[in-house]
């Protein structure tokens, strides 16, 4: 078996013992050395963002003192959800090891199709509402973030 997606299981079934989540694991992968681990700790956090790809990445970021984790891999012992895919998609991660689908995961009763057909929806008939609210106040700090010449763009 492979070690890292071996990692992602292991943090899988940690999740599990400690009731701290569902059972998913991931592992962040540099140069052959994992440096970020993460499992699901929804529960234990209180933080429906505390997934394990997302904790995963964290870590590494930390680790390696950076955001861009472009030159590593993540695998996760499920497909991502929606929230996990984009915060590697955000963190550049190039490529994703999954063991078990999100198919996989529905039957359990972790089923994100109902994220999946409301993103797909137009905005204005998506089940939470996004609702214009002072949007030229709003483009303000756009325009000076555009304007600092010290700005880190990502």
């Amino acid at each position: 078996m492979n070690e890292f997606m071996q990692a992602a299981i292991e943090e899988a079934r940690q999740a599990v013992d400690t009731g701290q989540g569902g059972p998913f694991g991931a592992v962040v992968v540099h140069d052959g050395h994992i440096v970020g681990r993460g499992h699901n700790t929804v529960v234990g956090s209180k933080d429906p963002t505390a997934h394990a790809e997302v904790n995963a990445i964290r870590e590494a970021s930390r680790v390696l003192g950076r955001f861009h984790l472009s030159d590593c891999e993540l695998y996760t012992s499920c497909e991502p959800c929606p929230m996990c895919y984009a915060a590697a998609y955000w963190a550049r991660i190039p490529r994703i090891y999954r063991g078990a689908t999100k198919h996989d995961a529905a039957k359990i009763g972790f089923d994100d199709r109902a994220i999946y057909e409301d993103l797909a929806r137009p905005t204005v008939e998506r089940d939470i509402p996004l609702v214009e609210l002072e949007r030229e106040a709003c483009l303000e700090p756009f325009r000076y973030w555009k304007s600092k010449p010290d700005r880190v763009p990502y």
